[in-house]
């Protein structure tokens, strides 16, 4: 190599750091190639994620003709499981392997779980629907068949996330966890796009083959996305193997430890009533920018990016600030402030007709929610006990998956039921969305009035914290 490549080499590794994305997330002990493969499991639960709420609810309604009530079922099933989180978590934290690892036996787990529900996921929906040589199969075959693969996939990614959050808080240390967290976020966002582009792209021609195969060959990538994230990740502690025949705490002692330290009961409120905030509306936005402000099926598709690419903005920020030891419930408070006008905005587009406040309005939605989610996931880190990550992060979960889908589901609910009381007020056919952002509003301010004592009391230092917690 001449002095010139050198020269640049040399160049090139030092602004590494300034200008490629989460590069000083990396450390000596988790360097960034090894960061952006064990990231790799968040890009599997995004495929997985982009294939039951937007791939297969277009393809069973429009395509294989199933009732729009049936899928709706079908498709809340995996929030059956976001409860057990917690236990997942929990369960993660005792185990005791002859091998010596505690993390890696569950990731395996969940990724073969969620292999077995895509792999009979297209034979299942094409019983459900009937079609061809499926119509001569009783209905309830393909009920079964189909809400079995919705529930094994759910409990796989469910149990994927969990622990490979806990495993990779195992490797952050506490000064890198709030770029570690970012980043894990972003390979999730990556990992959505990606998948959402690529199955428009093989299904655009559909046909019940074509259908196997695309879901199929998700089933095979879930095994090497998660078998490539594991690889020489978890070290084996021989500690481990010694205690493996000890009996570990139970989840009850474990969870009222949990539970009585660090306001942890405080904590999970917060992220519950910021969760359905920045949730209700998430089958509303393009349906309102259609029926009210008269938005093309183009336009309002693009309404998905908006709000993504806020959320990026909003992850980015919350890591870089965060990382300089800025409070995460200070960050997390911003989020819930930010969202208060972002609504708003969107409410106030309606009587003046303005895409362009929705737009932005929706953008910041994003962005508040980004804020929020990397404050109180940080903050979920940082306080947790050493012996409790898994717990703790599974709390996190179960608590932010759960009150998501809860408010998804009363989103439409409440839209309809008020859009049907009252179709000729002053409001006009925009009462029933408005009055599901007002909601929305409203759970913001009780999110800010949960989280106030938890910054006061914080401030920014997170250590002294968990030093308290693990002592209790």
């Amino acid at each position: 190599m001449n002095r010139v490549s050198q020269a640049a080499m040399r160049t090139w590794i030092g602004m590494g750091s300034r200008f490629l994305p989460f590069a000083d997330a990396a450390t000596p002990d988790l360097p960034l190639s090894r960061l952006l493969r064990l990231s790799l499991f968040q890009v599997s639960v995004g495929m997985a994620l982009v294939l039951l709420v937007g791939t297969l609810n277009r393809v069973m309604i429009v395509e294989l003709h199933v009732p729009a009530s049936l899928v709706g079922i079908m498709i809340s099933l995996p929030l059956l499981f976001a409860p057990f989180r917690a236990l997942i978590g929990f369960r993660s934290d005792t185990h005791r392997s002859e091998l010596g690892w505690r993390r890696v036996p569950f990731i395996f787990r969940g990724a073969m779980v969620q292999f077995g529900g895509l792999a009979i996921m297209p034979f299942a929906l094409l019983v459900l629907s009937g079609g061809g040589n499926a119509s001569q199969a009783p209905a309830w075959v393909g009920q079964l068949g189909a809400g079995l693969a919705f529930l094994l996939v759910g409990a796989g990614l469910h149990t994927i996330q969990t622990v490979g959050l806990a495993l990779a808080t195992d490797l952050a240390t506490t000064e890198s966890q709030p770029k570690v967290v970012g980043l894990m976020y972003v390979m999730l966002l990556f990992g959505m796009i990606g998948s959402a582009l690529l199955f428009g792209w093989f299904l655009a021609d559909f046909t019940p083959g074509r259908l196997i195969q695309v879901v199929q060959a998700s089933a095979v990538m879930t095994l090497v996305l998660n078998t490539c994230a594991l690889w020489k990740q978890e070290s084996r502690n021989r500690a481990r193997v010694s205690q493996a025949r000890q009996k570990p705490p139970s989840f009850q002692e474990s969870w009222q430890r949990f539970i009585h330290g660090g306001q942890a009961l405080r904590r999970l409120v917060a992220v519950g009533f910021g969760t359905m905030a920045f949730s209700m509306e998430d089958v509303l936005l393009e349906p309102y920018g259609g029926q009210i402000l008269h938005l093309t099926v183009g336009d309002t598709t693009k309404l998905t990016a908006t709000l993504a690419l806020g959320g990026l903005f909003g992850f980015g920020l919350a890591s870089r600030v965060l990382s300089r030891g800025a409070d995460p419930f200070r960050m997390a408070s911003y989020g819930a402030l930010v969202g208060i006008p972002a609504f708003i905005g969107v409410m106030m587009a309606a009587p003046l007709s303005s895409a362009l406040l929705f737009g932005l309005g929706t953008s910041m939605i994003g962005f508040g929610a980004g804020l929020f989610g990397h404050g109180t996931l940080t903050a979920t880190m940082n306080l947790a006990p050493r012996s409790q990550t898994g717990l703790a992060l599974g709390a996190w979960g179960a608590v932010q998956a759960s009150a998501a889908g809860i408010a998804i589901a009363l989103g439409g609910i409440i839209r309809d039921v008020v859009a049907a009381f009252a179709p000729q007020t002053v409001f006009g056919s925009a009462a029933g969305y408005d009055f599901v952002y007002a909601i929305e509003v409203v759970l913001l301010f009780a999110t800010l009035l949960t989280m106030f004592p938890l910054i006061r009391r914080t401030g920014i230092h997170p250590e002294p914290a968990r030093a308290t917690m693990q002592g209790r």
